[in-house]
């Protein structure tokens, strides 16, 4: 068998992949990585998720920073909906507005039940669109949450940066199975992330002793499958925090 590493650069997030690949591969450029042997139907949809749940990760960190904002909208008594179907047209129409005024805004929405009022509600990610007109075309109902973006994102006591997984994780697990199709709605321009093809490597890692980070980045994730498979993780080093910027974050968290 013959090593390959692939890295993945989503905002300021750097995923590493290692592993093998067949000795009768001609073109290492276009090695995937291995698939995994499923003892059941329940695994193979449990691999499926992951990659989707990945997949929404990279995108999420590809597109938003701190200047890009996090909207929770909710509907009044008035313009309350009861199915899902509603809620996607109405969803559509506003994300069309909202680009009608800023062609170039980057969006994802999501749709969900309150667990306490199971109530329809939607969240939104967005990059250029001003706070004041998302307020005046969501007519509906209110604007419970609308913010930028941290700077500083912590995960076990670890500062990763401008690493969202956290959020878009949260977000992709507001899909359920009642609302059938995608698990969001996006708009075209998404930038996707930059996925280098696989080098052949000679050196040997494990978790233990991981790829060197990048210029700029610092390693915060490794893990290994039974099969051989290495990720790791690596984002980008955050900016030191002023105690202003330090107090304010605690403040919304």
């Amino acid at each position: 068998m013959r090593r390959v590493i692939r890295n993945t650069y989503s905002g300021s997030v750097c995923e590493r992949e290692v592993y093998d690949i067949s000795e009768l591969t001609r073109n290492i450029k276009a090695a995937r990585t291995p698939k995994p042997r499923f003892q059941n139907e329940e695994e193979r949809e449990q691999h499926k998720l992951g990659i989707s749940r990945r997949r929404h990760a990279r995108l999420v960190n590809a597109n938003f920073s701190p200047t890009s904002l996090y909207s929770t909208l909710t509907f009044s008594n008035e313009y309350e909906v009861h199915t899902f179907e509603e809620a996607k047209r109405i969803r559509d129409n506003f994300v069309r507005r909202l680009k009608y005024a800023y062609p170039e805004a980057r969006i994802m929405a999501y749709l969900g039940r309150g667990k306490s009022t199971n109530r329809i509600h939607m969240h939104m990610l967005s990059e250029g669109v001003p706070e004041e007109l998302i307020r005046r075309q969501w007519y509906l109902g209110s604007v419970v949450r609308i913010e930028h973006l941290k700077e500083h994102c912590y995960y076990d006591g670890v500062d990763h940066g401008q690493d969202y997984t956290g959020l878009a994780n949260y977000l992709f697990d507001h899909w359920t199975p009642e609302q059938g199709g995608h698990r969001w709605k996006a708009t075209k321009n998404l930038r996707q992330p930059e996925r280098e093809n696989p080098k052949e490597i000679k050196r040997q890692y494990s978790e233990q002793k991981p790829p060197r980070a990048p210029k700029g980045y610092v390693l915060v994730e490794s893990k290994a499958t039974r099969y051989g498979y290495l990720y790791f993780k690596y984002v980008r080093i955050p900016p030191k925090r002023t105690r202003k910027k330090a107090e304010h974050e605690k403040m919304r968290s």
